[in-house]
């Protein structure tokens, strides 16, 4: 479906107000140095991708958003041809000195550029390293005179008039438009980038939407309507299921959007957050852990709610939880024989059943291989080769010499005290985690700590290689499993590989994968490199999560897509909010 523009200014009500909570907190909006969920959530909204997700489709299906149709594609998939819609223009900023700015498809390429400047260390840099024709040379002639040239032609970056963008491609990739859909790869105004070079991550400005009123970090974001968005009729189409049909009754034919403003609190403990949508202080959240056996009845809301008008919407997430092992850590790191049975004892030891049943609360499976479920490249029948085993733990950390002390916990083989950590955070769900972990750890004589910090600090710290585990998920951003497996390629460590693994049978077979088309050769070869990341004790892969997301009666047309984040500008509101509405 094309979203369609509209000559009027959009019909957004500023007294329909939609409120949402966080579980965790952004760390800002420059989206070229940003792997945070929470920040890629809001950032949605704000800037605008070339291509975007049909909000309906199954399975996911791109379509056009600032380009005016998709683009032509030639030279064996690698020239992309992109043609911007006219009169698109960047929200008003002081930037601009009073004077409108309008999108063009050089804000495109300069923001692509972004990614591989060596000052930015971008984490996504390998949605585009190494593919985009000259522009890695740059980047290498950047690295040695100091400063990324962003005038410097680039022959795989080309803008041939105002409105055209030309991108070639070294090789053939096949996800390349997944890749550029990806929310980071928005378009920003160079002037605004360079205008603010201290304050950009709090001062987005881009041609969404929606566009940012009021920021409190690790508190609140308060986003209104842009006056100047172009809109759509909404007119997606029903996949069949009964839902989507509910959806297609309440939203067809109306102009978007209609929500004028978004309130977004950073709520971090689960218990709070459930009182709050309990108490209709958020129109949408899903339903926590903790709150599973009170409000579902099996796989369905208890009647009593259902009565009160809430509506669920129940989905297995595209994600994997998981927690990854340091490879540059002394303790667990390296590739000796006696660090990797340290860790995969430490694997071992970790009781998913009771992640399943005590953390999740049911609303989990566990996770057989690193690709989720759903997307290109999972496979139903895997199964991993390391699971829950505490006797046999205990055998491999004897074999290579791990001795009990007189207090019954394992020294290093040379006598060193053996100290395990895992950085975590303040949530009820943490804590429970680390209780998982400890008991597990105590079984097979291990000490362990669990230090606290805040999530984007441990993200941070963890890009860095400075934690000795980290834990997390990855909710997918393109609907293929190399966006998984990119998780783990050695040259990402410092840039998202969060375990700084290192392997060069995992990096040959990820050179590989990528030049092939999805198939049965590119998914033998994800297989391969699931054995070889269980082989190395790369990771404990946890669970597939359950989301039953709970909506208010009052909110209309709203539905979770399984790539894209945000979706305020699809949803309306059944009435004006009464709760009173923060200034």
């Amino acid at each position: 479906m094309l979203l369609t523009n509209l000559s009027q200014a959009n019909s957004a009500d500023p007294k329909k107000v939609f409120r949402i909570p966080m579980e965790a907190p952004d760390d800002g909006f420059n989206m070229v140095k940003s792997v945070n969920y929470y920040s890629g959530l809001i950032s949605e909204t704000i800037f605008e991708t070339l291509l975007t997700y049909d909000y309906l489709a199954e399975p996911v299906k791109l379509i056009p958003l600032t380009a005016e149709s998709m683009p032509k594609i030639s030279d064996n998939g690698k020239t992309f041809v992109f043609h911007i819609k006219k009169g698109i223009y960047f929200t008003p900023d002081p930037i601009f000195k009073g004077k409108r700015r309008e999108l063009t498809a050089k804000d495109y390429a300069y923001s692509i550029k972004r990614f591989l400047d060596p000052a930015n260390r971008s984490p996504s840099q390998n949605f585009v390293n190494g593919k985009i024709v000259g522009l890695n040379e740059l980047a290498e002639a950047a690295k040695k005179s100091g400063k990324f040239d962003y005038d410097a032609p680039v022959a795989g970056l080309t803008t041939p008039d105002r409105y055209t963008l030309v991108i070639k491609l070294n090789y053939t990739d096949y996800n390349f438009l997944y890749a550029i859909t990806y929310s980071s790869f928005g378009a920003v105004a160079r002037e605004v980038v360079e205008g603010y070079p201290e304050t950009l991550s709090h001062h987005p400005v881009g041609t969404g939407p929606y566009m940012l009123k009021s920021y409190t970090p690790r508190s609140e974001i308060i986003l209104v309507a842009n006056p100047n968005w172009r809109g759509f009729i909404w007119d997606f189409k029903s996949t069949g299921t009964a839902w989507d049909d509910q959806l297609v009754k309440e939203m067809k034919g109306k102009k978007m959007p209609q929500v004028g403003r978004v309130e977004i609190s950073i709520l971090e403990e689960e218990q709070s957050r459930w009182l709050a949508f309990r108490d209709g202080q958020f129109d949408v959240d899903y339903m926590p852990a903790i709150a599973a056996s009170s409000a579902l009845d099996g796989a369905q809301l208890k009647l009593e709610l259902r009565e009160q008008g809430l509506k669920m919407y129940r989905a297995y997430e595209p994600d994997i939880t998981y927690a990854a092992f340091n490879f540059r850590d002394p303790v667990l790191g390296g590739n000796s024989l006696e660090k990797n049975a340290l860790r995969r004892a430490i694997i071992m030891a970790y009781n998913l059943q009771d992640d399943i049943a005590v953390l999740r609360m049911g609303q989990a499976e566990q996770a057989q291989m690193l690709v989720a479920r759903g997307l290109i490249g999972h496979d139903p029948n895997y199964r991993n080769s390391t699971g829950y085993n505490i006797p046999l733990a205990n055998k491999l950390l004897d074999y290579f010499g791990y001795k009990r002390g007189a207090d019954g916990y394992r020294t290093f083989p040379n006598g060193q005290p053996l100290l395990v950590q895992f950085p975590t955070t303040e949530t009820s769900s943490a804590v429970t985690m680390s209780e998982i972990w400890k008991r597990g750890l105590k079984k097979i004589g291990l000490h362990s700590a669990f230090p606290v910090n805040n999530f984007a600090d441990n993200i941070k710290a963890a890009n860095q290689c400075k934690l000795m585990v980290f834990s997390g998920a990855w909710i997918a951003d393109y609907p293929d499993g190399e966006n998984f497996y990119q998780l783990f390629y050695g040259p990402n460590a410092l840039r998202g590989n969060y375990g700084c693994y290192q392997s060069a049978a995992y990096d040959a077979l990820y050179d590989k994968v990528v030049s092939l088309p999805p198939g049965s050769e590119r998914n033998a070869l994800y297989q391969q490199m699931n054995r070889q990341m269980e082989a190395d004790s790369a990771m404990v892969l946890q669970t597939t999560r359950i989301r039953s997301w709970l909506i208010q009666p009052e909110v209309l047309g709203y539905k979770r897509h399984s790539i894209m984040h945000a979706n305020f500008q699809y949803i309306d509101m059944a009435r004006n909010n009464k709760r009173d509405t923060k200034k």
